[in-house]
């Protein structure tokens, strides 16, 4: 699935803020999103939270024969899967460019920088060494990916555990966590990659951008650095061309932040160690009594409640006194009314009148018409009512048996109503 097209005028709104040193979501020029850094239960499982972006770091380790032309060192593997979970644009099962670039400039970042100690991973020379893996998840991307990964990989190395391993003539026995305590990985320093994404061929320059500004972009710079100032790996990317200087200033802002970084990570695993030799609950286990699951979380912002009643007492007082309240005057045109302070519901009230009146000029009709038939009725005429004088409307009685008289009376009748007819007509 293609990912969805960003709209003109919203590009054009993302690159005139830009323009203006301003960001989505509030960020100065070179500042970092909230990073938060969370473990599993097990040894080596990582969370990493870079702003929305979420990235999980699992590492695993299995013996294997040593390469043949490396028999005394161990074998580092890395793998980024991102699965549609992340991102609709991601498609499952399917390597994208993405994917292998992500995968390569990790790779890059750590194993060719010798950030750990590969001798200490053999066990037998030319026969067993410690193979181990680094998976890393992409469970939400909301843009820079790279970095959340590159902490999340080496978080996880430093808080991961190996068995250890006994070796007796030939046999090799593996020890469990309950039998000898898992031996640390030997890490000499920790490599992080900071992004730079630059606009407008150049001109402008952000830390850290997220998934809308990545869109936009015209280039991109990743700068894996330790907190010693040693650049481990760099790369630009997008076709942009970049002066001495830029990279230089680069450079520098990545120090700064790859030590900020490595503080907090330091930080992390600390606090992680005082939990585990507490005998705390750590990862799912500790989410479970409280009765809440950790890939559902909302961020409280907090709020400082003390001098409210103080600070809203000055508003009001400084506050300027409201206009005295004046009276809608009545529309007086009809159909129309108007309820208010002081005034009369005239809502309705003189179509009610015309409707009374209109009531009483039918009841007026209908008695006179009433008493017109009654006088015709007794003067024994015939009244044709019809509102069209082209109509013709012809009253035929019934034949009634009797005498002659009566008969010959009727049909003279009949004849001079038709007369009558005829006269109105003319």
């Amino acid at each position: 699935m293609k990912d969805t097209p960003l709209a003109n005028c919203e590009r054009d709104f993302l690159l005139k803020a830009i323009e203006e040193k301003k960001r989505l979501d509030g960020r100065q020029t070179y500042d970092y999103r909230k990073i938060k850094i969370t473990f599993g239960t097990d040894y080596g499982c990582c969370f990493v939270d870079l702003g929305k972006t979420r990235v999980m770091a699992q590492v695993s380790c299995e013996l294997v024969a040593p390469k043949e032309n490396r028999p005394n060192e161990g074998i580092m593997f890395f793998n980024i899967e991102l699965s549609p979970m992340a991102s609709p644009a991601f498609e499952q099962g399917r390597q994208s460019e993405l994917s292998v670039k992500l995968n390569r400039q990790l790779e890059r970042c750590l194993r060719n920088s010798k950030c750990i100690d590969t001798e200490s991973l053999c066990v037998v020379s030319g026969e067993k060494v410690w193979q181990i893996r680094v998976d890393v998840h992409m469970l939400n991307h909301d843009g820079n990916l790279m970095d959340a990964a590159s902490i999340a990989a080496i978080t996880a190395l430093c808080h991961f555990r190996r068995p250890d391993v006994g070796i007796q003539g030939d046999e090799v026995t593996v020890y469990s966590p309950e039998e000898r305590d898992p031996i640390p990985l030997s890490i000499y320093h920790m490599p992080i990659s900071v992004s730079f994404s630059f606009f407008q061929q150049g001109t402008y320059l952000l830390v850290d951008p997220c998934e809308r500004e990545e869109r936009v972009m015209d280039g991109l710079l990743m700068i894996a650095m330790n907190k010693h100032r040693e650049i481990c790996s760099i790369q630009s990317s997008g076709g942009i061309m970049l002066l001495k200087e830029q990279v230089m200033r680069c450079s520098k802002i990545a120090s700064v932040k790859v030590s900020e970084i490595t503080e907090l990570i330091n930080k992390a695993l600390v606090n992680d160690k005082k939990a585990r030799k507490a005998g705390g609950r750590c990862g799912f286990a500790e989410s479970m009594p409280q009765e809440r699951i950790t890939a559902l979380k909302m961020d409280e912002t907090p709020v400082e409640m003390t001098d409210v009643t103080e600070t809203a007492n000055d508003i009001v007082q400084k506050a300027e006194a409201p206009p005295q309240t004046v009276p809608s005057p009545v529309v007086p045109v009809p159909g129309m009314g108007q309820v208010g302070q002081g005034l009369q519901n005239t809502w309705g009230l003189e179509d009610e009148e015309e409707e009374e009146e209109d009531d009483d000029g039918d009841e007026e009709q209908e008695e006179k018409v009433t008493k017109m038939e009654e006088e015709q009725s007794s003067r024994g005429d015939v009244v044709e009512i019809s509102d069209s004088e082209e109509e013709e409307v012809i009253i035929l009685h019934p034949e009634t048996t009797g005498r002659g008289p009566k008969n010959a009376g009727s049909s003279s009748h009949q004849k001079g109503a038709a007369t009558s007819k005829k006269r109105q007509k003319k």
